[in-house]
C-alpha cells in the first residue's frame, strides 16, 4: 500500500503526487485527508465551509472508480503516520506546500515517518514551474515580475497527467473504514456570513471549459471592470486544487488554436500573465516565508502606520462614503471574493488613504476570502502597500473616485452592492465625495459622507513613506 496525502490537491485528474503514487507499482492507494486542528485553527467558516464541500466532491470522485477517501481528525505528525501503519503501507506521497506553516507540519511528519521505516515521496504540483527552476544568474528567486513572466512564459509547459485507474485503488469500500465528513459546528465553525461558488473538480472543469471557450478573449480588455463578469474565477478552485494548473494552461492552448484575431490572441496571453503572476508569488514565498509578517522591501523602512479602530471599522464595513471601496468591501462580505482590481483599491485605500498597516488589511482578508491564498494574498497587499516585490511606488496613489469613473463607468458594480445607491446616477455616486451634505442626504440618506479626504491623506501618505525611507 501506498498512502497519498491530499491537502491542497483536492482533485484526481492532473495530480501529480496521486498519479506518482499510482505509477510503475503493485502497491495500491489509500488517499487521505487530515483536519489538522492546528492548520484549522488559521482558518475561517468560509474557507472551511469549502473545503467540506471539495472533501465531499473529492470522495464521490473515488467512490465511482472503486476507491474511497479516508478523512481522519487529529495532529497530521499523529494520523499520517498511524494510517500508514494501519494500511502496512511502504510510503506516503504528498504535493508540496509553500507557506511556513505547511513546511512545518510537514517537516514533522516527515520525521516520524522517517522514524517508523516509512518512505517519504513528494513533489510539486500546486504550480506550473516549481520554485528554484525560474531564476535570475544571481540569487534564488526574482523579485521583479517583468523578468520571471518573460522566462515563463517562453518555458515548455508540462502536460496535465492522467488520473489513477480504478485498479490502481485500495478498495475500501468493503472495509467500511470511512466515516461521513464532519459538519462546520462539529469542527467549530459557524455557517459562513458569505455563500460562495461551488468548489468541486466538476464545477472548476465547467468554469475552466466556459472561461476558455468565449471570455478569455476579451480578457485583455475587459477584466479590470467589475461589473463586466469578464474574470475567470479559478481562483477558489486554484485554493483548494479541484482543478490542476496543468489542465488550465493546456486549455489556454487549445484556446489559443482557435483564435482568430490578434485581439484574441492577446486575451489569451493576458490571462497566462495572471497564471504566471500567481506563480510568481508563490516562488517568492518559498524563499521568504517571513514575508507574511514582514516587509519584503528593506528600502520601506519603519512605515509610522496609523492606529485608528474606527476607520478600521468603517472600511470593513464597507462604509468609508467611497462608493467603489464599500461595495469591493461588501461583495467580499456577501460572497467571500472580490474583483481584482477592486481588491487593489480597497488594499491601497486602507494603506494609503487610511495609513493602516496592511496586515491588519491582509488578516481581514484571510478571514473573509473564500480563496485566501498565502502567497497571493500577502504579495498583493505588499504590492498596494508599497513594501514588497515589484510593489506599486508609494508616490502613485489611486485616486478611488478616478478609479470608480474609469473602471465601473455606469456604477453598475457599485449599485450591485450598495443598495443605498441603487437610485442614484452614475454621476452622482462617482461625485459623492465632492457633493454638498444636502446633496448627499437628498440622494442616498442612508450612505455615509466621505471618512477621509483623499487629496490631503494622499500628502500625509507620501510625507510618512519618505520619512520612512530617510
Amino acid at each position: 500500500m501506498i498512502v497519498h496525502w491530499h491537502r491542497r490537491d483536492l482533485r484526481v485528474r492532473d495530480n501529480r503526487g496521486l498519479a506518482r503514487a499510482g505509477s510503475g507499482s503493485d502497491d495500491r492507494i489509500v488517499p487521505l485527508f487530515v483536519l489538522d486542528p492546528t492548520i484549522l485553527e488559521h482558518a475561517s467558516p468560509v474557507r472551511v465551509s469549502c473545503l467540506l464541500e471539495a472533501l465531499s466532491g473529492l470522495r464521490k470522485q473515488y467512490r465511482e472508480r472503486g476507491g474511497d477517501l479516508l478523512v481522519r481528525r487529529g495532529e497530521a505528525s499523529d494520523v499520517v503516520p498511524a494510517v500508514a501503519s494501519e494500511y502496512d503501507a511502504e510510503a506516503v506521497s504528498w504535493n508540496e506546500d509553500y507557506s511556513g506553516l505547511a513546511r512545518e507540519r510537514d517537516r514533522a511528519v516527515t520525521a516520524t515517518l522517517e522514524d517508523d521505516g516509512i518512505a517519504v515521496e513528494t513533489v510539486h504540483d500546486r504550480i506550473v514551474h516549481e520554485p528554484g527552476s525560474i531564476t535570475p544568474n544571481s540569487g534564488e528567486h526574482y523579485s521583479v515580475f517583468s523578468y520571471f513572466w518573460k522566462k515563463w512564459r517562453d518555458r515548455e509547459k508540462p502536460a496535465p497527467v492522467d488520473p489513477p485507474t480504478d485498479a490502481d485503488l485500495a478498495d475500501l469500500q468493503e472495509k467500511d473504514v470511512t466515516e461521513p465528513l464532519p459538519s462546520l459546528e462539529e469542527l467549530g465553525f459557524d455557517e459562513p456570513d458569505a455563500s460562495p461558488r461551488t468548489v468541486t473538480q466538476t464545477a472548476a472543469r465547467d468554469r475552466v471549459a466556459s472561461f476558455c471557450g468565449g471570455p478569455i478573449y476579451e480578457y485583455d480588455d475587459r477584466r479590470d471592470y467589475p461589473a463586466s463578469g469578464a474574470t475567470s474565477r479559478l481562483s477558489v478552485h486554484f485554493k483548494w486544487g479541484t482543478i490542476g494548473p496543468r489542465a488550465v494552461y493546456a486549455a489556454t492552448e487549445r484556446a489559443m488554436d482557435r483564435a482568430e484575431a490578434d485581439a484574441e490572441r492577446d486575451g489569451v496571453t493576458a490571462f497566462r500573465r495572471q497564471l504566471a503572476f500567481r506563480e510568481f508569488y508563490a516562488h517568492v514565498l518559498a524563499f521568504n516565508p517571513e514575508i507574511v509578517s514582514e516587509n519584503f522591501s528593506d528600502a520601506a523602512g519603519e512605515i509610522d502606520w496609523r492606529d485608528d479602530p474606527d476607520e478600521f471599522a468603517a472600511w470593513t464595513a464597507g462604509e468609508t462614503g467611497y462608493p467603489i471601496v464599500d461595495a469591493g468591501m461588501r461583495q467580499l462580505r456577501e460572497e467571500g471574493w472580490m474583483h481584482n482590481r477592486v481588491r487593489m483599491l480597497v488594499a491601497a485605500f486602507l494603506t494609503k488613504d487610511l495609513l493602516i498597516d496592511w496586515r491588519k488589511g491582509y488578516d481581514w482578508f484571510r478571514r473573509r476570502l473564500a480563496d485566501h491564498d498565502t502567497a497571493n494574498d500577502v504579495g498583493g497587499w505588499q504590492w498596494a502597500a508599497s513594501t514588497g516585490m515589484d510593489a506599486q511606488p508609494y508616490f502613485r496613489v489611486f485616486n478611488p473616485v478616478k478609479q470608480g469613473r474609469e473602471y465601473d463607468p455606469d456604477a453598475e458594480y457599485v449599485r450591485r452592492y450598495v443598495p443605498e445607491l441603487e437610485d442614484a446616477s452614475p454621476d452622482d455616486i462617482h461625485d459623492w465625495t465632492t457633493l454638498s451634505e444636502t446633496e448627499r442626504e437628498r440622494i442616498a440618506p442612508d450612505y455615509p459622507s466621505p471618512i477621509v479626504d483623499h487629496d490631503e491623506r494622499r500628502e500625509l501618505a507620501i510625507e510618512t513613506f519618505e520619512r520612512a525611507r530617510d
